[in-house]
């Protein structure tokens, strides 16, 4: 028989079996035995001889102690198999360089050449197990270091079997339809081409571009490297984990999970490039640049729509408590009411969907929770904000006179704009106003909670903590891999000398010496640079504010003073502006400035200041409006809303303008179940719809009394 035979491994699908000289034949890739041949050491004109004579006597197989596969290595016996045939197919592979052979070699031995299969399969085998070892990696550090369920081990190789299956990178037409597809995409006759001596035992397209470079751009477009870290959110998402697309990003980033190192680990399990992918391993799963937050999500939504998965919606409960106990506000009033206004309306957005444009699920929690403080403090323009800043700077008016007009409208107003039953009557109850005083306090309370946390909430990455932590985060994330060519002791003294002089300089904290570095004599020219800084400040502040005068008609979509108060109050007006920025400090108390920053952050970010309400007519909840003037969207807002919605979008990781749509896109919701129930309640069937409900009987009815004296009884 045959020292090779050409058959399918029903293991790994390769074409070629060896003898193995014990009666059986093996895998040459994997080194799987064939279940079907076996050598019966008999020649073919032999058959025909005494039967008694071939009688074949198997001998006792030697028995092999089984041992468990490496827990850290699972892969290792298979890929210690490719790579056997790797370097077996080396070997025999001579590099002509006019050189000749360098060793003994067996007599009449020829170099063989890798075949076009051989190239193929291997690369794609080498993508697709280094993508599965990174999710592994993953989804060990969101158990181990983040505490996450167990569970989403099981769902991850689950849900990655079945994406590789459906991908169709496994199948036998994809290498031949992947080049024909490179071919097609170049118009005209091809020209003749020669490849280069380094890569011209590789197959190549007709118009001269490498085999193996087409593979690896056509895997990397049907499975991304970014599908790991859509994976690991997918399977945190199905476990019910309050993990969000910004704790994925962050940890990423910070290297805490593992994607940008991952190729170090990758190559130390499945070895370094072979002869048949001759791509390095940062090459091929080193990503370039982070997944942007809304492909995250939307990728991890594609993935379980291709599958066929059905998807829950968010564990909304986790998720809107924790964003609660960042705030820091109080959990135990406010959750219950958000839970209630989440069973009642159940938004769908609220699920994963594959729309990258669409809002991100964190927005609607977010919404929901903005909603629900809205409604328990009343935080609906009546001017808590400005009124904290009354009680804090009383003191301060200007030459021992009261406070400004508008600062004592804003607090009568205030209060009387303050839902109450009893607020229309002249004399109220002591026990309402102490009520009412508690609420407005409260109110101010939340407020100040989160105008004072509103730095503090900014996401900072654990390597921007110190610099011997940065440095490491340098080596171990974004050098990882990277080494010296060789050996250099002069430069590693030099760098341990200005590492020793650094840690002296931090100990004895003369770095804080104003003195020292660059700071020292140059007072003069950065008191200079401050002047122009604050004049060129100054200017765009007087900008802003001469543009936002556009806004004069930008109300609410509520029918009282808001829609009636002119927008040239204050800050939108230019003539307040035309006044020097020095003449205006001098003269305008502590509240007024503090008053025209918040003006000034509003502007930066196209919202315009809305004064607090005054005549107030309707008691109800405030709906607010955006309005489109010359290209864009302008917002209007009081401060009290906006300080709330600022905090907000800053912990959900989007943009202020994102965070107020969502609000505007869920108070609409709502809007429309309330217009709905209230239709349905009110909707009565028609009179003539039912006999049983008929206020009188028709008269062509038949009577339904009997008439006993006809029964034949």
């Amino acid at each position: 028989m045959a020292d090779k035979l050409e058959l399918t491994c029903h293991a790994c699908g390769h074409v070629g079996f060896a003898d193995g000289s014990d009666g059986f034949f093996y895998c040459l890739r994997c080194g799987s035995q064939a279940e079907d041949i076996i050598d019966t050491a008999v020649a073919d004109d032999e058959l025909l001889a005494d039967p008694a004579s071939h009688r074949r006597h198997r001998s006792a197989a030697v028995s092999v102690k089984v041992e468990p596969l490496s827990q850290s290595q699972p892969q290792s016996q298979f890929w210690d198999s490719l790579r056997a045939l790797d370097d077996d197919v080396s070997a025999r592979v001579k590099q002509e360089d006019g050189v000749g052979p360098t060793g003994p070699g067996d007599f009449g031995s020829a170099p063989s050449s890798l075949s076009y299969d051989d190239y193929n399969s291997e690369i794609r085998m080498r993508y697709v197990m280094g993508i599965q070892i990174m999710i592994q990696m993953q989804c060990k550090a969101l158990v181990e270091e983040f505490r996450v369920s167990p569970l989403i081990c099981g769902l991850a190789g689950s849900i990655w079997l079945r994406f590789v299956a459906l991908s169709g990178v496994f199948g036998d037409s994809w290498a031949d339809e992947t080049i024909y597809e490179s071919e097609s995409q170049k118009q005209g006759q091809p020209d003749d081409f020669k490849p280069r001596a380094k890569y011209s035992a590789e197959p190549h397209n007709i118009h001269g571009q490498r085999a193996v470079m087409i593979w690896y751009r056509s895997l990397s477009k049907k499975i991304p490297l970014s599908h790991s870290l859509a994976i690991s959110f997918l399977v945190c998402h199905l476990a019910r984990e309050a993990v969000l697309p910004t704790d994925i990003l962050k940890w990423s980033l910070e290297g805490k999970l593992p994607y940008f190192a991952a190729f170090v680990e990758i190559e130390k399990q499945i070895g370094p490039p072979s002869n048949t992918c001759p791509l390095s391993s940062s090459f091929m799963f080193k990503p370039s640049e982070a997944i942007p937050l809304r492909k995250l999500e939307s990728q991890a939504a594609s993935i379980a729509q291709a599958i066929g998965l059905e998807l829950p919606p968010v564990n909304f409960y986790a998720i809107a408590s924790r964003y609660l106990t960042k705030f820091s506000l109080p959990v135990g009033k406010i959750l219950p009411c958000v839970c209630q206004i989440y069973e009642w309306s159940l938004p769908p957005e609220l699920w994963l969907s594959a729309n990258e444009y669409r809002l991100p699920t964190r927005v609607c929690v977010m919404s929901m929770v903005i909603v629900a403080v809205r409604i328990l403090y009343n935080i609906n323009g009546f001017g808590f904000w400005e009124k904290s800043l009354s009680s804090f700077a009383g003191s301060s008016s200007r030459n021992g006179q009261e406070e400004p007009t508008c600062s004592a409208d804003v607090r009568d107003d205030a209060k009387q704009g303050y839902p109450s039953p009893g607020l229309v009557g002249a004399s109220t109850d002591c026990s309402k106003n102490s009520s009412q005083e508690k609420s407005e306090l409260e109110a101010m309370e939340i407020l100040r909670i989160l105008e004072a946390r509103y730095k503090e909430l900014e996401e900072k990455y654990e390597y921007s903590k110190d610099l011997p932590t940065y440095l490491q985060y340098c080596k171990n994330v974004v050098f990882a891999g990277l080494e010296p060519p060789f050996d250099d002791l002069e430069e590693e003294k030099i760098i341990n000398e200005l590492w020793d002089f650094y840690q002296e300089r931090k100990d004895s904290g003369r770095f804080d010496d104003p003195e020292l570095g660059c700071n020292h004599g140059s007072h003069q020219k950065r008191s200079r640079d401050d002047v122009v800084g604050s004049e060129k400040e100054n200017k765009k502040i007087r900008d802003d504010m001469s543009s936002s005068s556009r806004c004069t008609n930008v109300g609410t979509s509520q029918s009282d003073d808001c829609s009636q108060q002119s927008m040239n109050v204050d800050g939108c007006s230019p003539s307040d502006s035309d006044s020097p920025p020095v003449c205006q400090d001098s003269s305008e108390t502590d509240k007024e400035r503090v008053i025209r920053r918040m003006k000034t952050n509003m502007e930066e970010n196209r919202f315009c200041y809305i004064p607090p309400r005054v005549k107030v007519k309707r008691l109800d909840y405030l709906h607010y409006v955006r309005k489109k003037g010359e290209g864009a969207y302008t917002y209007a807002a009081h401060a009290d809303y906006y300080i709330l919605l600022r905090s907000c979008a800053r912990v959900a990781r989007v943009d202020i303008r994102v965070m107020h749509a969502g609000v505007l896109s869920f108070e609409r919701r709502l809007g429309w179940l309330e217009k709905r129930i209230d239709h349905c309640l009110n909707l009565r069937p028609p009179s003539d719809s039912c006999e049983f409900c008929r206020e009188e009987a028709p008269k062509d009815s038949p009577d339904d009394s009997i008439d006993v004296s006809k029964l034949n009884l």
